[in-house]
C-alpha cells in the first residue's frame, strides 16, 4: 500500500466575498455562516471572510429551524443560498436570496434571484430595496400633503381662497408628475455590488472595501 497521488477537492472563496462581509457589518448587518461542513473548516473560512458567528454541521431539515430559532429571537433573517438543500431555509427566512447558477429549487424558494455569483450583488439588493422603499414613502408624504391641502381649498373650505376646476386639474396633473418623477429618479441610486449588463466583475481590493457602482438602466 503506498500512496502514489492525492486528490483534494474545495470550493475556493468568490473573489468578492470578503468585501461584502465588511460592507454588510458595515451597515449593522449581523453575518451568521450556516453550513452543513464540519466545524473546523467552517470556523477557518469564516475566519478568512471576517464572520464571527458560525452555525456548523447543521443538517438541511435544521437550517430552517436554525432560521426560525433567530426569528424567535426578533431579528428579521435573510438567507443566502444555492442548493436544494437550502430550500426549506430560503422559505422560512424572512427574505431569500438565491445565487443565479444554483438550482431551480433553491430559485423558486427565494424571493430574490441574484442573477451572477457574486456575494457583493446582495449588499447592493439591501440598498436598492431600501432606496425603493424611501422613495415610496417621499411619494405617499407627498400625495398626502397635497390631498391635505388641495381637497380644502377646492371645496371652498378657505373661501374666498378657491381652487377653480381648472387650477385643480393642472394641479393634479403636476402632483402625480411629481411622483412619477420621483420614483424615475431611483435609477440614478448609487448602489454597490449590482453593476450594469456586460460590465466586468471587479475585484475586491486588499481592503476590503468596493466602490459603489451605477444602478442597472
Amino acid at each position: 500500500g503506498r500512496v502514489i497521488g492525492l486528490i483534494a477537492i474545495a470550493d475556493a472563496i468568490r473573489p468578492t466575498a470578503k468585501a461584502a462581509v465588511a460592507k454588510l457589518r458595515e451597515r449593522k448587518i449581523e453575518v451568521v455562516m450556516l453550513t452543513g461542513d464540519n466545524a473546523a473548516t467552517a470556523k477557518r473560512i469564516a475566519a478568512d471572510l471576517g464572520i464571527d458567528s458560525v452555525l456548523a454541521d447543521v443538517l438541511p431539515a435544521q437550517k430552517a429551524q436554525k432560521i426560525k430559532e433567530l426569528q424567535a429571537t426578533g431579528k428579521k433573517v435573510g438567507m443566502v443560498g444555492d442548493g436544494v438543500n437550502d430550500a426549506p431555509a430560503l422559505t422560512q427566512a424572512n427574505v431569500g436570496f438565491a445565487i443565479g447558477a444554483g438550482t431551480d429549487v433553491a430559485m423558486e424558494s427565494a424571493d430574490v434571484v441574484l442573477m451572477k455569483c457574486d456575494p457583493y450583488d446582495i449588499v447592493g439588493a439591501i440598498e436598492l430595496s431600501r432606496a425603493t422603499l424611501r422613495k415610496m414613502h417621499q411619494n405617499l408624504w407627498w400625495a398626502v400633503g397635497y390631498n391635505a391641502v388641495a381637497f380644502p381649498l377646492a371645496a371652498g373650505v378657505f373661501y374666498p381662497f378657491v381652487l377653480s376646476p381648472e387650477i385643480a386639474a393642472l394641479s393634479m396633473s403636476g402632483s402625480t408628475l411629481v411622483v412619477a418623477i420621483n420614483a424615475l429618479m431611483l435609477k440614478r441610486t448609487k448602489l454597490a455590488g449590482i453593476r450594469q449588463a456586460g460590465s466586468a466583475a471587479p475585484a475586491a481590493p486588499p481592503d476590503g472595501k468596493a466602490k459603489p457602482q451605477p444602478a442597472a438602466a
